[in-house]
Order: structure tokens, then sequence, then C-alpha cells
């Protein structure tokens, strides 16, 4: 179950990862012709800018595996499907036909915008080979290139709706994170040890030696006088709290109560 879980997140963050890198790369030129003598201007016109929606779905689909790690039952079915719609609407954004007028309005708005990609295929642009600009009254014509990552993004869509299905039909079986609290020892009453070691995540700093065997048991542990009193007489006040007191008792020269 535990593999069977991680190869469908596996599987889901890859067709979101190869949905997000495909979208960023070129899927269309748009070329502009000014009028003469300035030459034509080209621009490469990213999926991105085509279909955002592709895009913004699958990194949804990135906070939906996430999610599927932290919930379980009815809800992880939920979430696999939402995963599945998601997956979906990807895909059916980067199959979505592209034409012409849609590459010549992206190229002149990122021309605007002064985002690199923009070149001429001769000469130098008005803007810079950094901010290339579309020159007034220059007609334009799209040439779509994109198809080998056009078909990588509804690719990697596929894998995210197939992550969601396997979701909600084996998600519940899945292991699940834990929401269990190891409390602290306590001291009971037959004054057992109380403190936490290392792995049981222990207050801050040194607490009080451990006891090895007994504990105070079945005497109250002694006051900070027997202890001194007890230092006096050479003997240790953490070995044994009837030790300690029958030592008070006999220094003092009486019994006490």
């Amino acid at each position: 179950m535990r593999r069977e879980f991680a190869l469908v997140l596996l599987l889901g963050a890859a067709g979101a990862g190869l949905v997000v890198l495909a979208v960023r790369q070129a899927w269309a030129q748009a070329i502009f012709t000014p009028p003469r003598p300035l030459p034509a201007q080209d621009f490469s016109v990213t999926g991105q800018a085509l279909v955002p929606l592709a895009g913004a779905l699958a990194l949804a689909a990135l906070a939906c595996l996430a999610a599927v790690i932290a919930t379980r039952s009815v809800t992880r079915r939920a979430v696999g499907a939402l995963l599945a719609v998601l997956g979906a609407g990807a895909a059916a954004a980067a199959s979505a036909g592209v034409r012409a007028a849609t590459v010549l309005a992206a190229a002149r708005a990122n021309a605007a915008d002064g985002a690199l990609g923009g070149s001429t295929t001769g000469g130098t642009s008005s803007g810079g080979a950094a901010h290339a600009i579309v020159i007034a009254g220059s007609s334009g014509r799209a040439v779509l290139a994109g198809a080998p990552w056009r078909a990588a993004a509804v690719a990697g869509a596929v894998a995210i709706v197939l992550a969601g299905l396997a979701t909600v039909w084996r998600g519940p079986r899945w292991p699940v994170m834990s929401s269990r609290f190891e409390r602290p020892p306590q001291r009971g009453p037959q004054g057992g040890s109380g403190g936490m070691g290392p792995s049981q995540g222990g207050s801050r700093g040194m607490g009080p030696p451990r006891r090895r065997s007994g504990g105070f048991r079945g005497v109250a542990p002694p006051d900070q006088h027997s202890m001194w009193e007890s230092l006096s007489r050479d003997v240790d006040p953490t070995v044994d709290g009837r030790t300690v007191r029958a030592a008070t008792d006999q220094f003092n020269g009486g019994t006490r109560t």
C-alpha cells in the first residue's frame, strides 16, 4: 500500500510538472512585417500566454496532491475527484485550438509589457533585443510550431487525471498521517521515574536524576533540611528516602513522625 501510494503521488506530481514545463515553451511564432525599409519582426509566444488556464490548473493539482497526503477516508476520495477534474480541465485547455488572432494578440501584449522573446529577422528592432515592440502599421501572421509541447502538456494532464481516479478508487486504503501525541509519562503513586528520555522529547535542560530502582516508595521525598542533614552524615540523599530519614533521626537523636 505504501508503494502504491508513493507511485500515485509521483504520477500526479510528474504530470503537473510536465504541464508547467510544457506551457513555458514556445508554442507559436508571430511574424510582423512593417512598412519598408524596416525589417520584419519575429516573436516567440509561449503556451502560458496562449492557454494560461492549463498552467494554473496544474499548480492547483500539486496543491491537491498535498491534500491527498493530509486527508483520509471519504475526504481523500473527494480530493481525488477534485484532482481528476483539475487534470481534465488542464487537458481540455492544452488541447484547445489556438487561432492566429490569439497568437498575434499575445505577441503584441508581451511586446508592450517588455517581455523577452521579441526579435527581428534583419537589423535591430525599435526597442532593442531586450524590449522589442511591434511597429505600428505592421501586418502579422502566426506560425504554430509547438505541437510536441502541446502533446506533452496533454499527456501530463492525463497523468493527473489517472492519479485522481486512483485516489478515488484506492485512496482510503492508503496510509494516513499519524495524529497520535505521546504524552510524557507521569510519576505515579508508586514513585516510578517520571523523567522523559531524549526520544520522548523531554523538557529543555537537565531535570533531576532518574531513580534506578524503587524510588521513595511509601515515603514522602525528603525535604531540604533532611537532605542537608544526610549530606553531613555522608549519606546520598538520592539513594533511598528511608536511609535519609534514618540518618536524620539518628543525627537529631530522636524519631521523626
